[in-house]
């Protein structure tokens, strides 16, 4: 099964709502509950030059943080790292610097999803039927091609 990759096929309005309220709760103190999975990822604009602050669900493996992007190199904060790959971070109580790297390999992407899938079976499973038009439970070959649309950030620490 190919994914669906139709742009109208998820509400982009709503995720942008769903930002601005992971954003305030950080803003009021509540960082350390949330931070368990979502973080707030500062980049420097393209165009603007000025600081962009965007919330992300986030995996930790090892020391490095792995950033999903929903729309691939195309999402405006990959685009600003591809100019500056200079970050900042902020993931509960935590705030540090860090080289951001942006990766499209389909394999290294199913890796990292088969990872996600594994920590967070209902909500990336959820994210896989009405963000892509995939199963719940998408096999490898359908992760591998939903990956030549999609892309991943590395953040390695300072």
């Amino acid at each position: 099964m190919k994914p669906d990759l139709r742009p109208s096929t998820f509400d982009w309005v709503k995720m942008k709502n769903v930002q601005k309220i992971h954003r305030g709760l950080y803003a009021i103190g509540l960082g350390p509950l949330i931070g368990r999975i979502i973080l707030l990822l500062t980049t420097t604009g393209r165009r603007s030059g000025k600081k962009r602050v965007t919330p992300l669900q986030y995996e930790k493996i090892g020391a490095d943080y792995y950033l999903g992007a929903a729309r691939g190199v195309n999402a405006d904060w990959v685009r600003n790292i591809q100019i500056n790959p200079q970050v900042e971070i902020r993931v509960g109580a935590k705030h540090f610097q860090g080289i951001a790297e942006i990766i499209t390999n389909p394999s290294k992407f199913a890796d990292f999803m088969e990872v996600r899938l594994a920590r967070h079976p209902r909500m990336i499973g959820l994210i896989m039927e009405k963000a892509h038009g995939l199963p719940k439970r998408p096999s490898r070959a359908q992760l591998e091609e939903l990956a030549k649309n999609e892309a991943f950030v590395i953040v390695h620490p300072n």
